[in-house]
């Protein structure tokens, strides 16, 4: 009775096209909208092209003039943005990141503002596109689809990282296996942002790579000796120093907005539960999400271990964004890659189109409903992925449950 409801036979691959066409268009169009009304490196808003990323080019510039220590004092950093972008009002972005990402921002400092941002969007994307084609070789409308997802018009319009997060953590998956030297090398870089490297360890465990653990835990390693060599352990202890405030007010306090933060933290937070019940219903979450992955990785498909991974970090984090749903995009390519592979279940089309639509109207919703769109979505492509692990690889489910194939 259930399967006569399903939306899946509205979810075509030209509609899919069509709105993917759509949301380029609206991508392109917002975007040159902002860059073409901006005052040097200030956007209409009166907010920093990029907004995010004023505090990673910010950083960079201070790590350039021998100010490294600095950038986790936030006085002093929105200071110097307030120099950087010639504006005594413009807002303030904290940067909350550990020192080996102090390495790239460093980097893109060398560069003027705008031309650092369009360098950092554009050869991040590139890798994320790149990792998609490689996940769906054969379809040919893959690019357009993943270019066209609304998380990249979000992640673009904030200057995030998210491109290169979801290409480290989907690169690794995808070559964990084949080049365990280079996943590992991959999944350690992931230290610049290490609440979604919380699960790797389990991951690379459960597959018995020793090789890659030992070249993960080699990456990490040289990434901070070289933040140790280039700043001193100055860095480091500013960066401990900053912790408990980020945790005070970033996390606990919510002050980026509970609407944006799409965590099972937040969401407590968001319906009036007390922080101590927040923290419990996370690390809840974390541990189920956490097996889950380890169980696909142990015995899903390549691309079954992919949509685990990516989805599950998502949910081990108190603090995720809707621009972090990048790597949901790259999820649902790893389940896709699957589908096409053994073919579909029912509602996992119109499941996938949520979760693909997600980040579009995920925050406002959040803010007027106090429903988790993004979070949910999350949620349901672990869901998705778990069931084609029980049903394909092995780990058995009840009969009763198993749902008929479309």
């Amino acid at each position: 009775m259930i399967d006569r409801l399903c939306p899946d036979r509205f979810v075509t691959r030209a509609r899919v096209r069509l709105t993917a066409w759509l949301m380029l268009a609206a991508t392109v169009i917002g975007l040159s909208v902002l860059f073409a009304g901006s005052h040097g490196t200030v956007d209409p808003l009166g907010r920093p092209l990029g907004t995010d990323f004023s505090n990673v080019w910010t950083a960079g510039w201070m790590a350039d003039h021998g100010r490294a220590s600095e950038v986790w004092d936030w006085p002093t950093q929105h200071a110097v943005q307030k120099q950087v972008h010639h504006d005594p009002s413009i807002p303030f972005y904290g940067w909350h990141y550990p020192p080996p990402f102090l390495i790239i921002a460093t980097l893109l400092a060398q560069l003027p503002y705008v031309a650092a941002l369009l360098v950092w969007q554009g050869v991040t994307l590139g890798l994320a596109l790149l990792l998609v084609r490689r996940i769906l070789p054969g379809d040919r409308d893959a690019l357009l689809v993943a270019l066209g997802a609304p998380v990249v018009m979000v992640c673009l319009g904030h200057g995030q990282n998210a491109f290169l997060t979801a290409s480290l953590l989907g690169g690794g998956m995808l070559l964990l296996d084949r080049r365990p030297w280079i996943a590992g090398l991959l999944l350690g870089a992931l230290v610049y942002k290490p609440q979604f490297a919380v699960l790797i360890p389990v991951l690379i465990a459960a597959r018995g790579n020793w090789r890659a653990f030992l070249s993960a835990g080699l990456t990490v390693t040289a990434l901070c000796l070289l933040t140790l060599a280039i700043w001193g352990w100055a860095v480091w202890q500013a960066f401990l120093d900053s912790l408990p405030l980020t945790q005070h007010i970033i996390i606990e306090a919510g002050a980026t907005g509970w609407e944006k933060i799409q965590s099972p933290f937040a969401a407590i937070r968001q319906w009036g539960g007390s922080i101590p019940l927040a923290y419990a219903v996370q690390s809840a979450v974390t541990a189920l999400a956490i097996l889950a992955a380890a169980i696909a990785a142990r015995r899903g498909s390549l691309a079954l271990r992919g949509a685990a991974a990516l989805s599950a970090a998502l949910l081990c984090t108190p603090y995720v964004l809707d621009y972090d749903h990048v790597l949901l995009g790259v999820a649902i390519a790893f389940l896709a890659a699957d589908m096409a592979r053994r073919g579909p279940l029912p509602w996992e089309r119109s499941w996938l189109a949520y979760a693909w639509m997600a980040p579009l109207f995920g925050r406002a919703i959040s803010e007027y409903t106090h429903f988790p769109v993004n979070l949910v979505a999350a949620i349901v492509v672990l869901a998705l992925a778990m069931r084609r692990v029980a049903l394909f690889d092995g780990i058995g489910i009840p009969t009763i449950w198993r749902p008929a194939r479309a």
